[in-house]
């Protein structure tokens, strides 16, 4: 792996004259920082990237699944399990799952996830993952909901029957590693997709997690598996990347990830970031419950918006919502319509 090119974003509306636009979006760059294994990071000039790292930092991301990213779009999570990690039962019936999701009206996409990935979770069967998330898409269709609906999930015969009841996209945290026939369900369907960096399973991930260097690591493991999905069928204007936060990584891990998400945009795809209510959030904000971090888990959506990321994965829609608003508006000095 050769050098990596980290653009340094920025949001102030005082934007000089060699500034490049960040990936089509918000954020502009005029400085990228140059991230090399075993060697200190350097600042370089943005006209000193080389010029195919910078077409692909300032292209204009394409839409995916109907969303445009000429600014920050939210993915409501919608958890039908009984044993997720921050709202597990809540959502366990589908008069509730219902209720939940059609609460999220300012959400650009909901993700209807039928296993719990928290750590130490164990795999669902298939027949089960189904039961519980394809009446939910299913209902929600029926109901007239006509925005996105993301199905979670690492299994291709779960991602066939939710795309089949009216999903749009295929959020897989394992990164399409998990089950060999789901990149090709996808490309045969001409189903958008998420591709997440996990280390280990959620049975194990967080059973002392270590990287080289995580920045890099991570980096690298999204680079190869874009480049996987695309020789088996999906083009790059029909993936979206996670870095993963949470998922086989310490709070050192986050951290370090969350200081460089910009670095992520030299993938040329959009960027999404799931942190809402992880633990990291309620150590460093002392908010032991998970249903406790809605501060917090907003402070990190809007510092992940200053690094470029288009997409934001939380619980907490309307909270979220509000506080792109205003940090829209203030960025800009003016109110967005």
């Amino acid at each position: 792996m050769g050098s990596v090119f980290r653009p340094i974003a920025q949001t102030d509306p005082a934007r000089p004259a060699d500034a490049v636009t960040l990936a089509g979006g918000w954020c502009w760059f005029n400085e990228a920082e140059v991230l090399e294994r075993g060697k200190p990071a350097r600042v370089i000039s943005a006209a000193d990237v080389p010029a195919s790292v910078l077409e692909m930092l300032s292209q204009p991301r394409y839409a995916v699944a109907g969303m445009i990213f000429d600014r920050p779009r939210i993915m409501g999570i919608l958890n039908v399990t009984p044993d997720s990690f921050s709202d597990g039962g809540r959502h366990f019936t589908a008069a509730a799952a219902m209720a939940a999701a059609l609460s999220m009206k300012a959400a650009d996409i909901v993700d209807v996830g039928g296993e719990s990935t928290r750590p130490g979770a164990v795999t669902v069967p298939v027949e089960e993952e189904i039961r519980r998330t394809v009446p939910v898409i299913s209902a929600l269709r029926g109901a007239g909901m006509d925005g996105p609906l993301s199905i979670d999930t690492r299994k291709a015969t779960v991602a066939d029957a939710a795309l089949a009841a009216g999903a749009d996209l295929v959020n897989d945290v394992s990164g399409f590693t998990y089950d060999s026939d789901l990149a090709p369900l996808c490309a045969d369907r001409n189903a958008p997709v998420c591709v997440m960096h996990a280390q280990g399973d959620p049975a194990t991930m967080q059973q002392n997690p270590t990287y080289d260097d995580v920045v890099l690591d991570v980096y690298e493991f999204l680079e190869s598996r874009i480049t996987d999905l695309i020789e088996q069928g999906i083009p790059r204007n029909r993936i979206i990347a996670d870095p993963g936060i949470g998922f086989g990584k310490t709070e050192a891990h986050n951290l370090a990830l969350l200081a460089r998400l910009s670095v992520f945009h030299g993938l040329g795809v959009p960027v999404l970031l799931g942190a809402s209510r992880k633990r990291f959030i309620g150590r460093i904000g002392e908010a032991a419950e998970p249903s406790d971090r809605m501060p917090g888990s907003v402070a990190v959506a809007l510092a992940a918006l200053k690094h470029g990321t288009q997409i934001v994965r939380v619980h907490d829609v309307p909270e979220t919502a509000q506080a792109i608003a205003l940090w829209r508006a203030t960025m800009a000095g003016h109110a967005h319509g």
